[in-house]
């Protein structure tokens, strides 16, 4: 079943995920919080730092990341988790669970980022964004309902998008680990945060469309407790 809230602005939207999270953490300190990585979230990590979530005992678990780039790059989700989230919290890197971009053995590398998660007894929250084209992490388009963390070829639309991060659209690399559709699908609770017109047509499409690999973020219907949260601008498209 989802839950779906409608927030007035990107900030108000923001704050109704941290909301979310930060219960969520006060009643399982230890629990394993499964974050994302982008614009979308930052707004949310700012919020959790100001409010001093507690994290003594708590771990964080990264959706995915650039094959090609070190935890330095400043284009690397690690790294951003680490200046916005991590640092800030004062968590320490042996309770944050993070995919090698450097790996010289991505199949290695995934089955080892799997093994994990089971380890710390999956995911409590994860936190998710949803892409222009559809796609949740970097599951694009035609991603199988059931995939696993794998090694994926991003689209070109995908790294023109994503290009902002980086010198430009030739700077993006062209492969990505990702935690799979059906390793996100495993978490105890997900949250949807998409915010801005741009994000409109996807989240209807997500939502209100068909279930199936077209849309992979249509995939979190699927699960039994997901809260979506959007600010009026990305509920624009719906019809519901």
């Amino acid at each position: 079943m989802i839950e779906l809230i409608v927030e007035a602005d990107a900030d108000r939207a923001a704050a109704a995920v941290a909301d979310r999270i930060e219960a969520a953490v006060r009643r399982t300190p230890a629990m394993v919080l499964g974050l994302a990585a982008g614009d979308s979230p930052r707004p949310v990590h700012r919020l959790l730092v100001e409010r001093r979530l507690p994290a003594a005992e708590l771990h964080l678990a990264l959706l995915d990341e650039y094959l090609g780039l070190d935890a330095g790059h400043p284009a690397s989700f690690r790294h951003q988790l680490d200046t916005e989230l991590a640092g800030p919290l004062a968590i320490p890197p042996g309770r944050i669970h993070t995919l090698d971009g450097t790996t010289p053995d991505p199949d290695a590398e995934c089955r080892r980022f799997e093994q994990q998660l089971a380890e710390l007894g999956g995911v409590g929250l994860q936190l998710l964004g949803i892409g222009v084209n559809g796609h949740v992490a970097f599951n694009e388009p035609g991603s199988a309902p059931d995939s696993r963390t794998r090694l994926v070829q991003l689209s070109e639309h995908t790294r023109a998008v994503n290009a902002r991060a980086f010198a430009g659209v030739d700077e993006v690399p062209r492969f990505a680990l990702t935690q799979g559709i059906g390793t996100i699908l495993e978490a105890r609770r997900l949250v949807l945060l998409a915010t801005g017109t741009h994000k409109a047509d996807a989240v209807a499409s997500a939502l209100e469309g068909p279930i199936g690999v077209a849309v992979p973020a249509s995939a979190v219907r699927r699960h039994p407790d997901v809260v979506v949260v959007l600010d009026r601008d990305a509920a624009g498209a719906l019809t519901g």
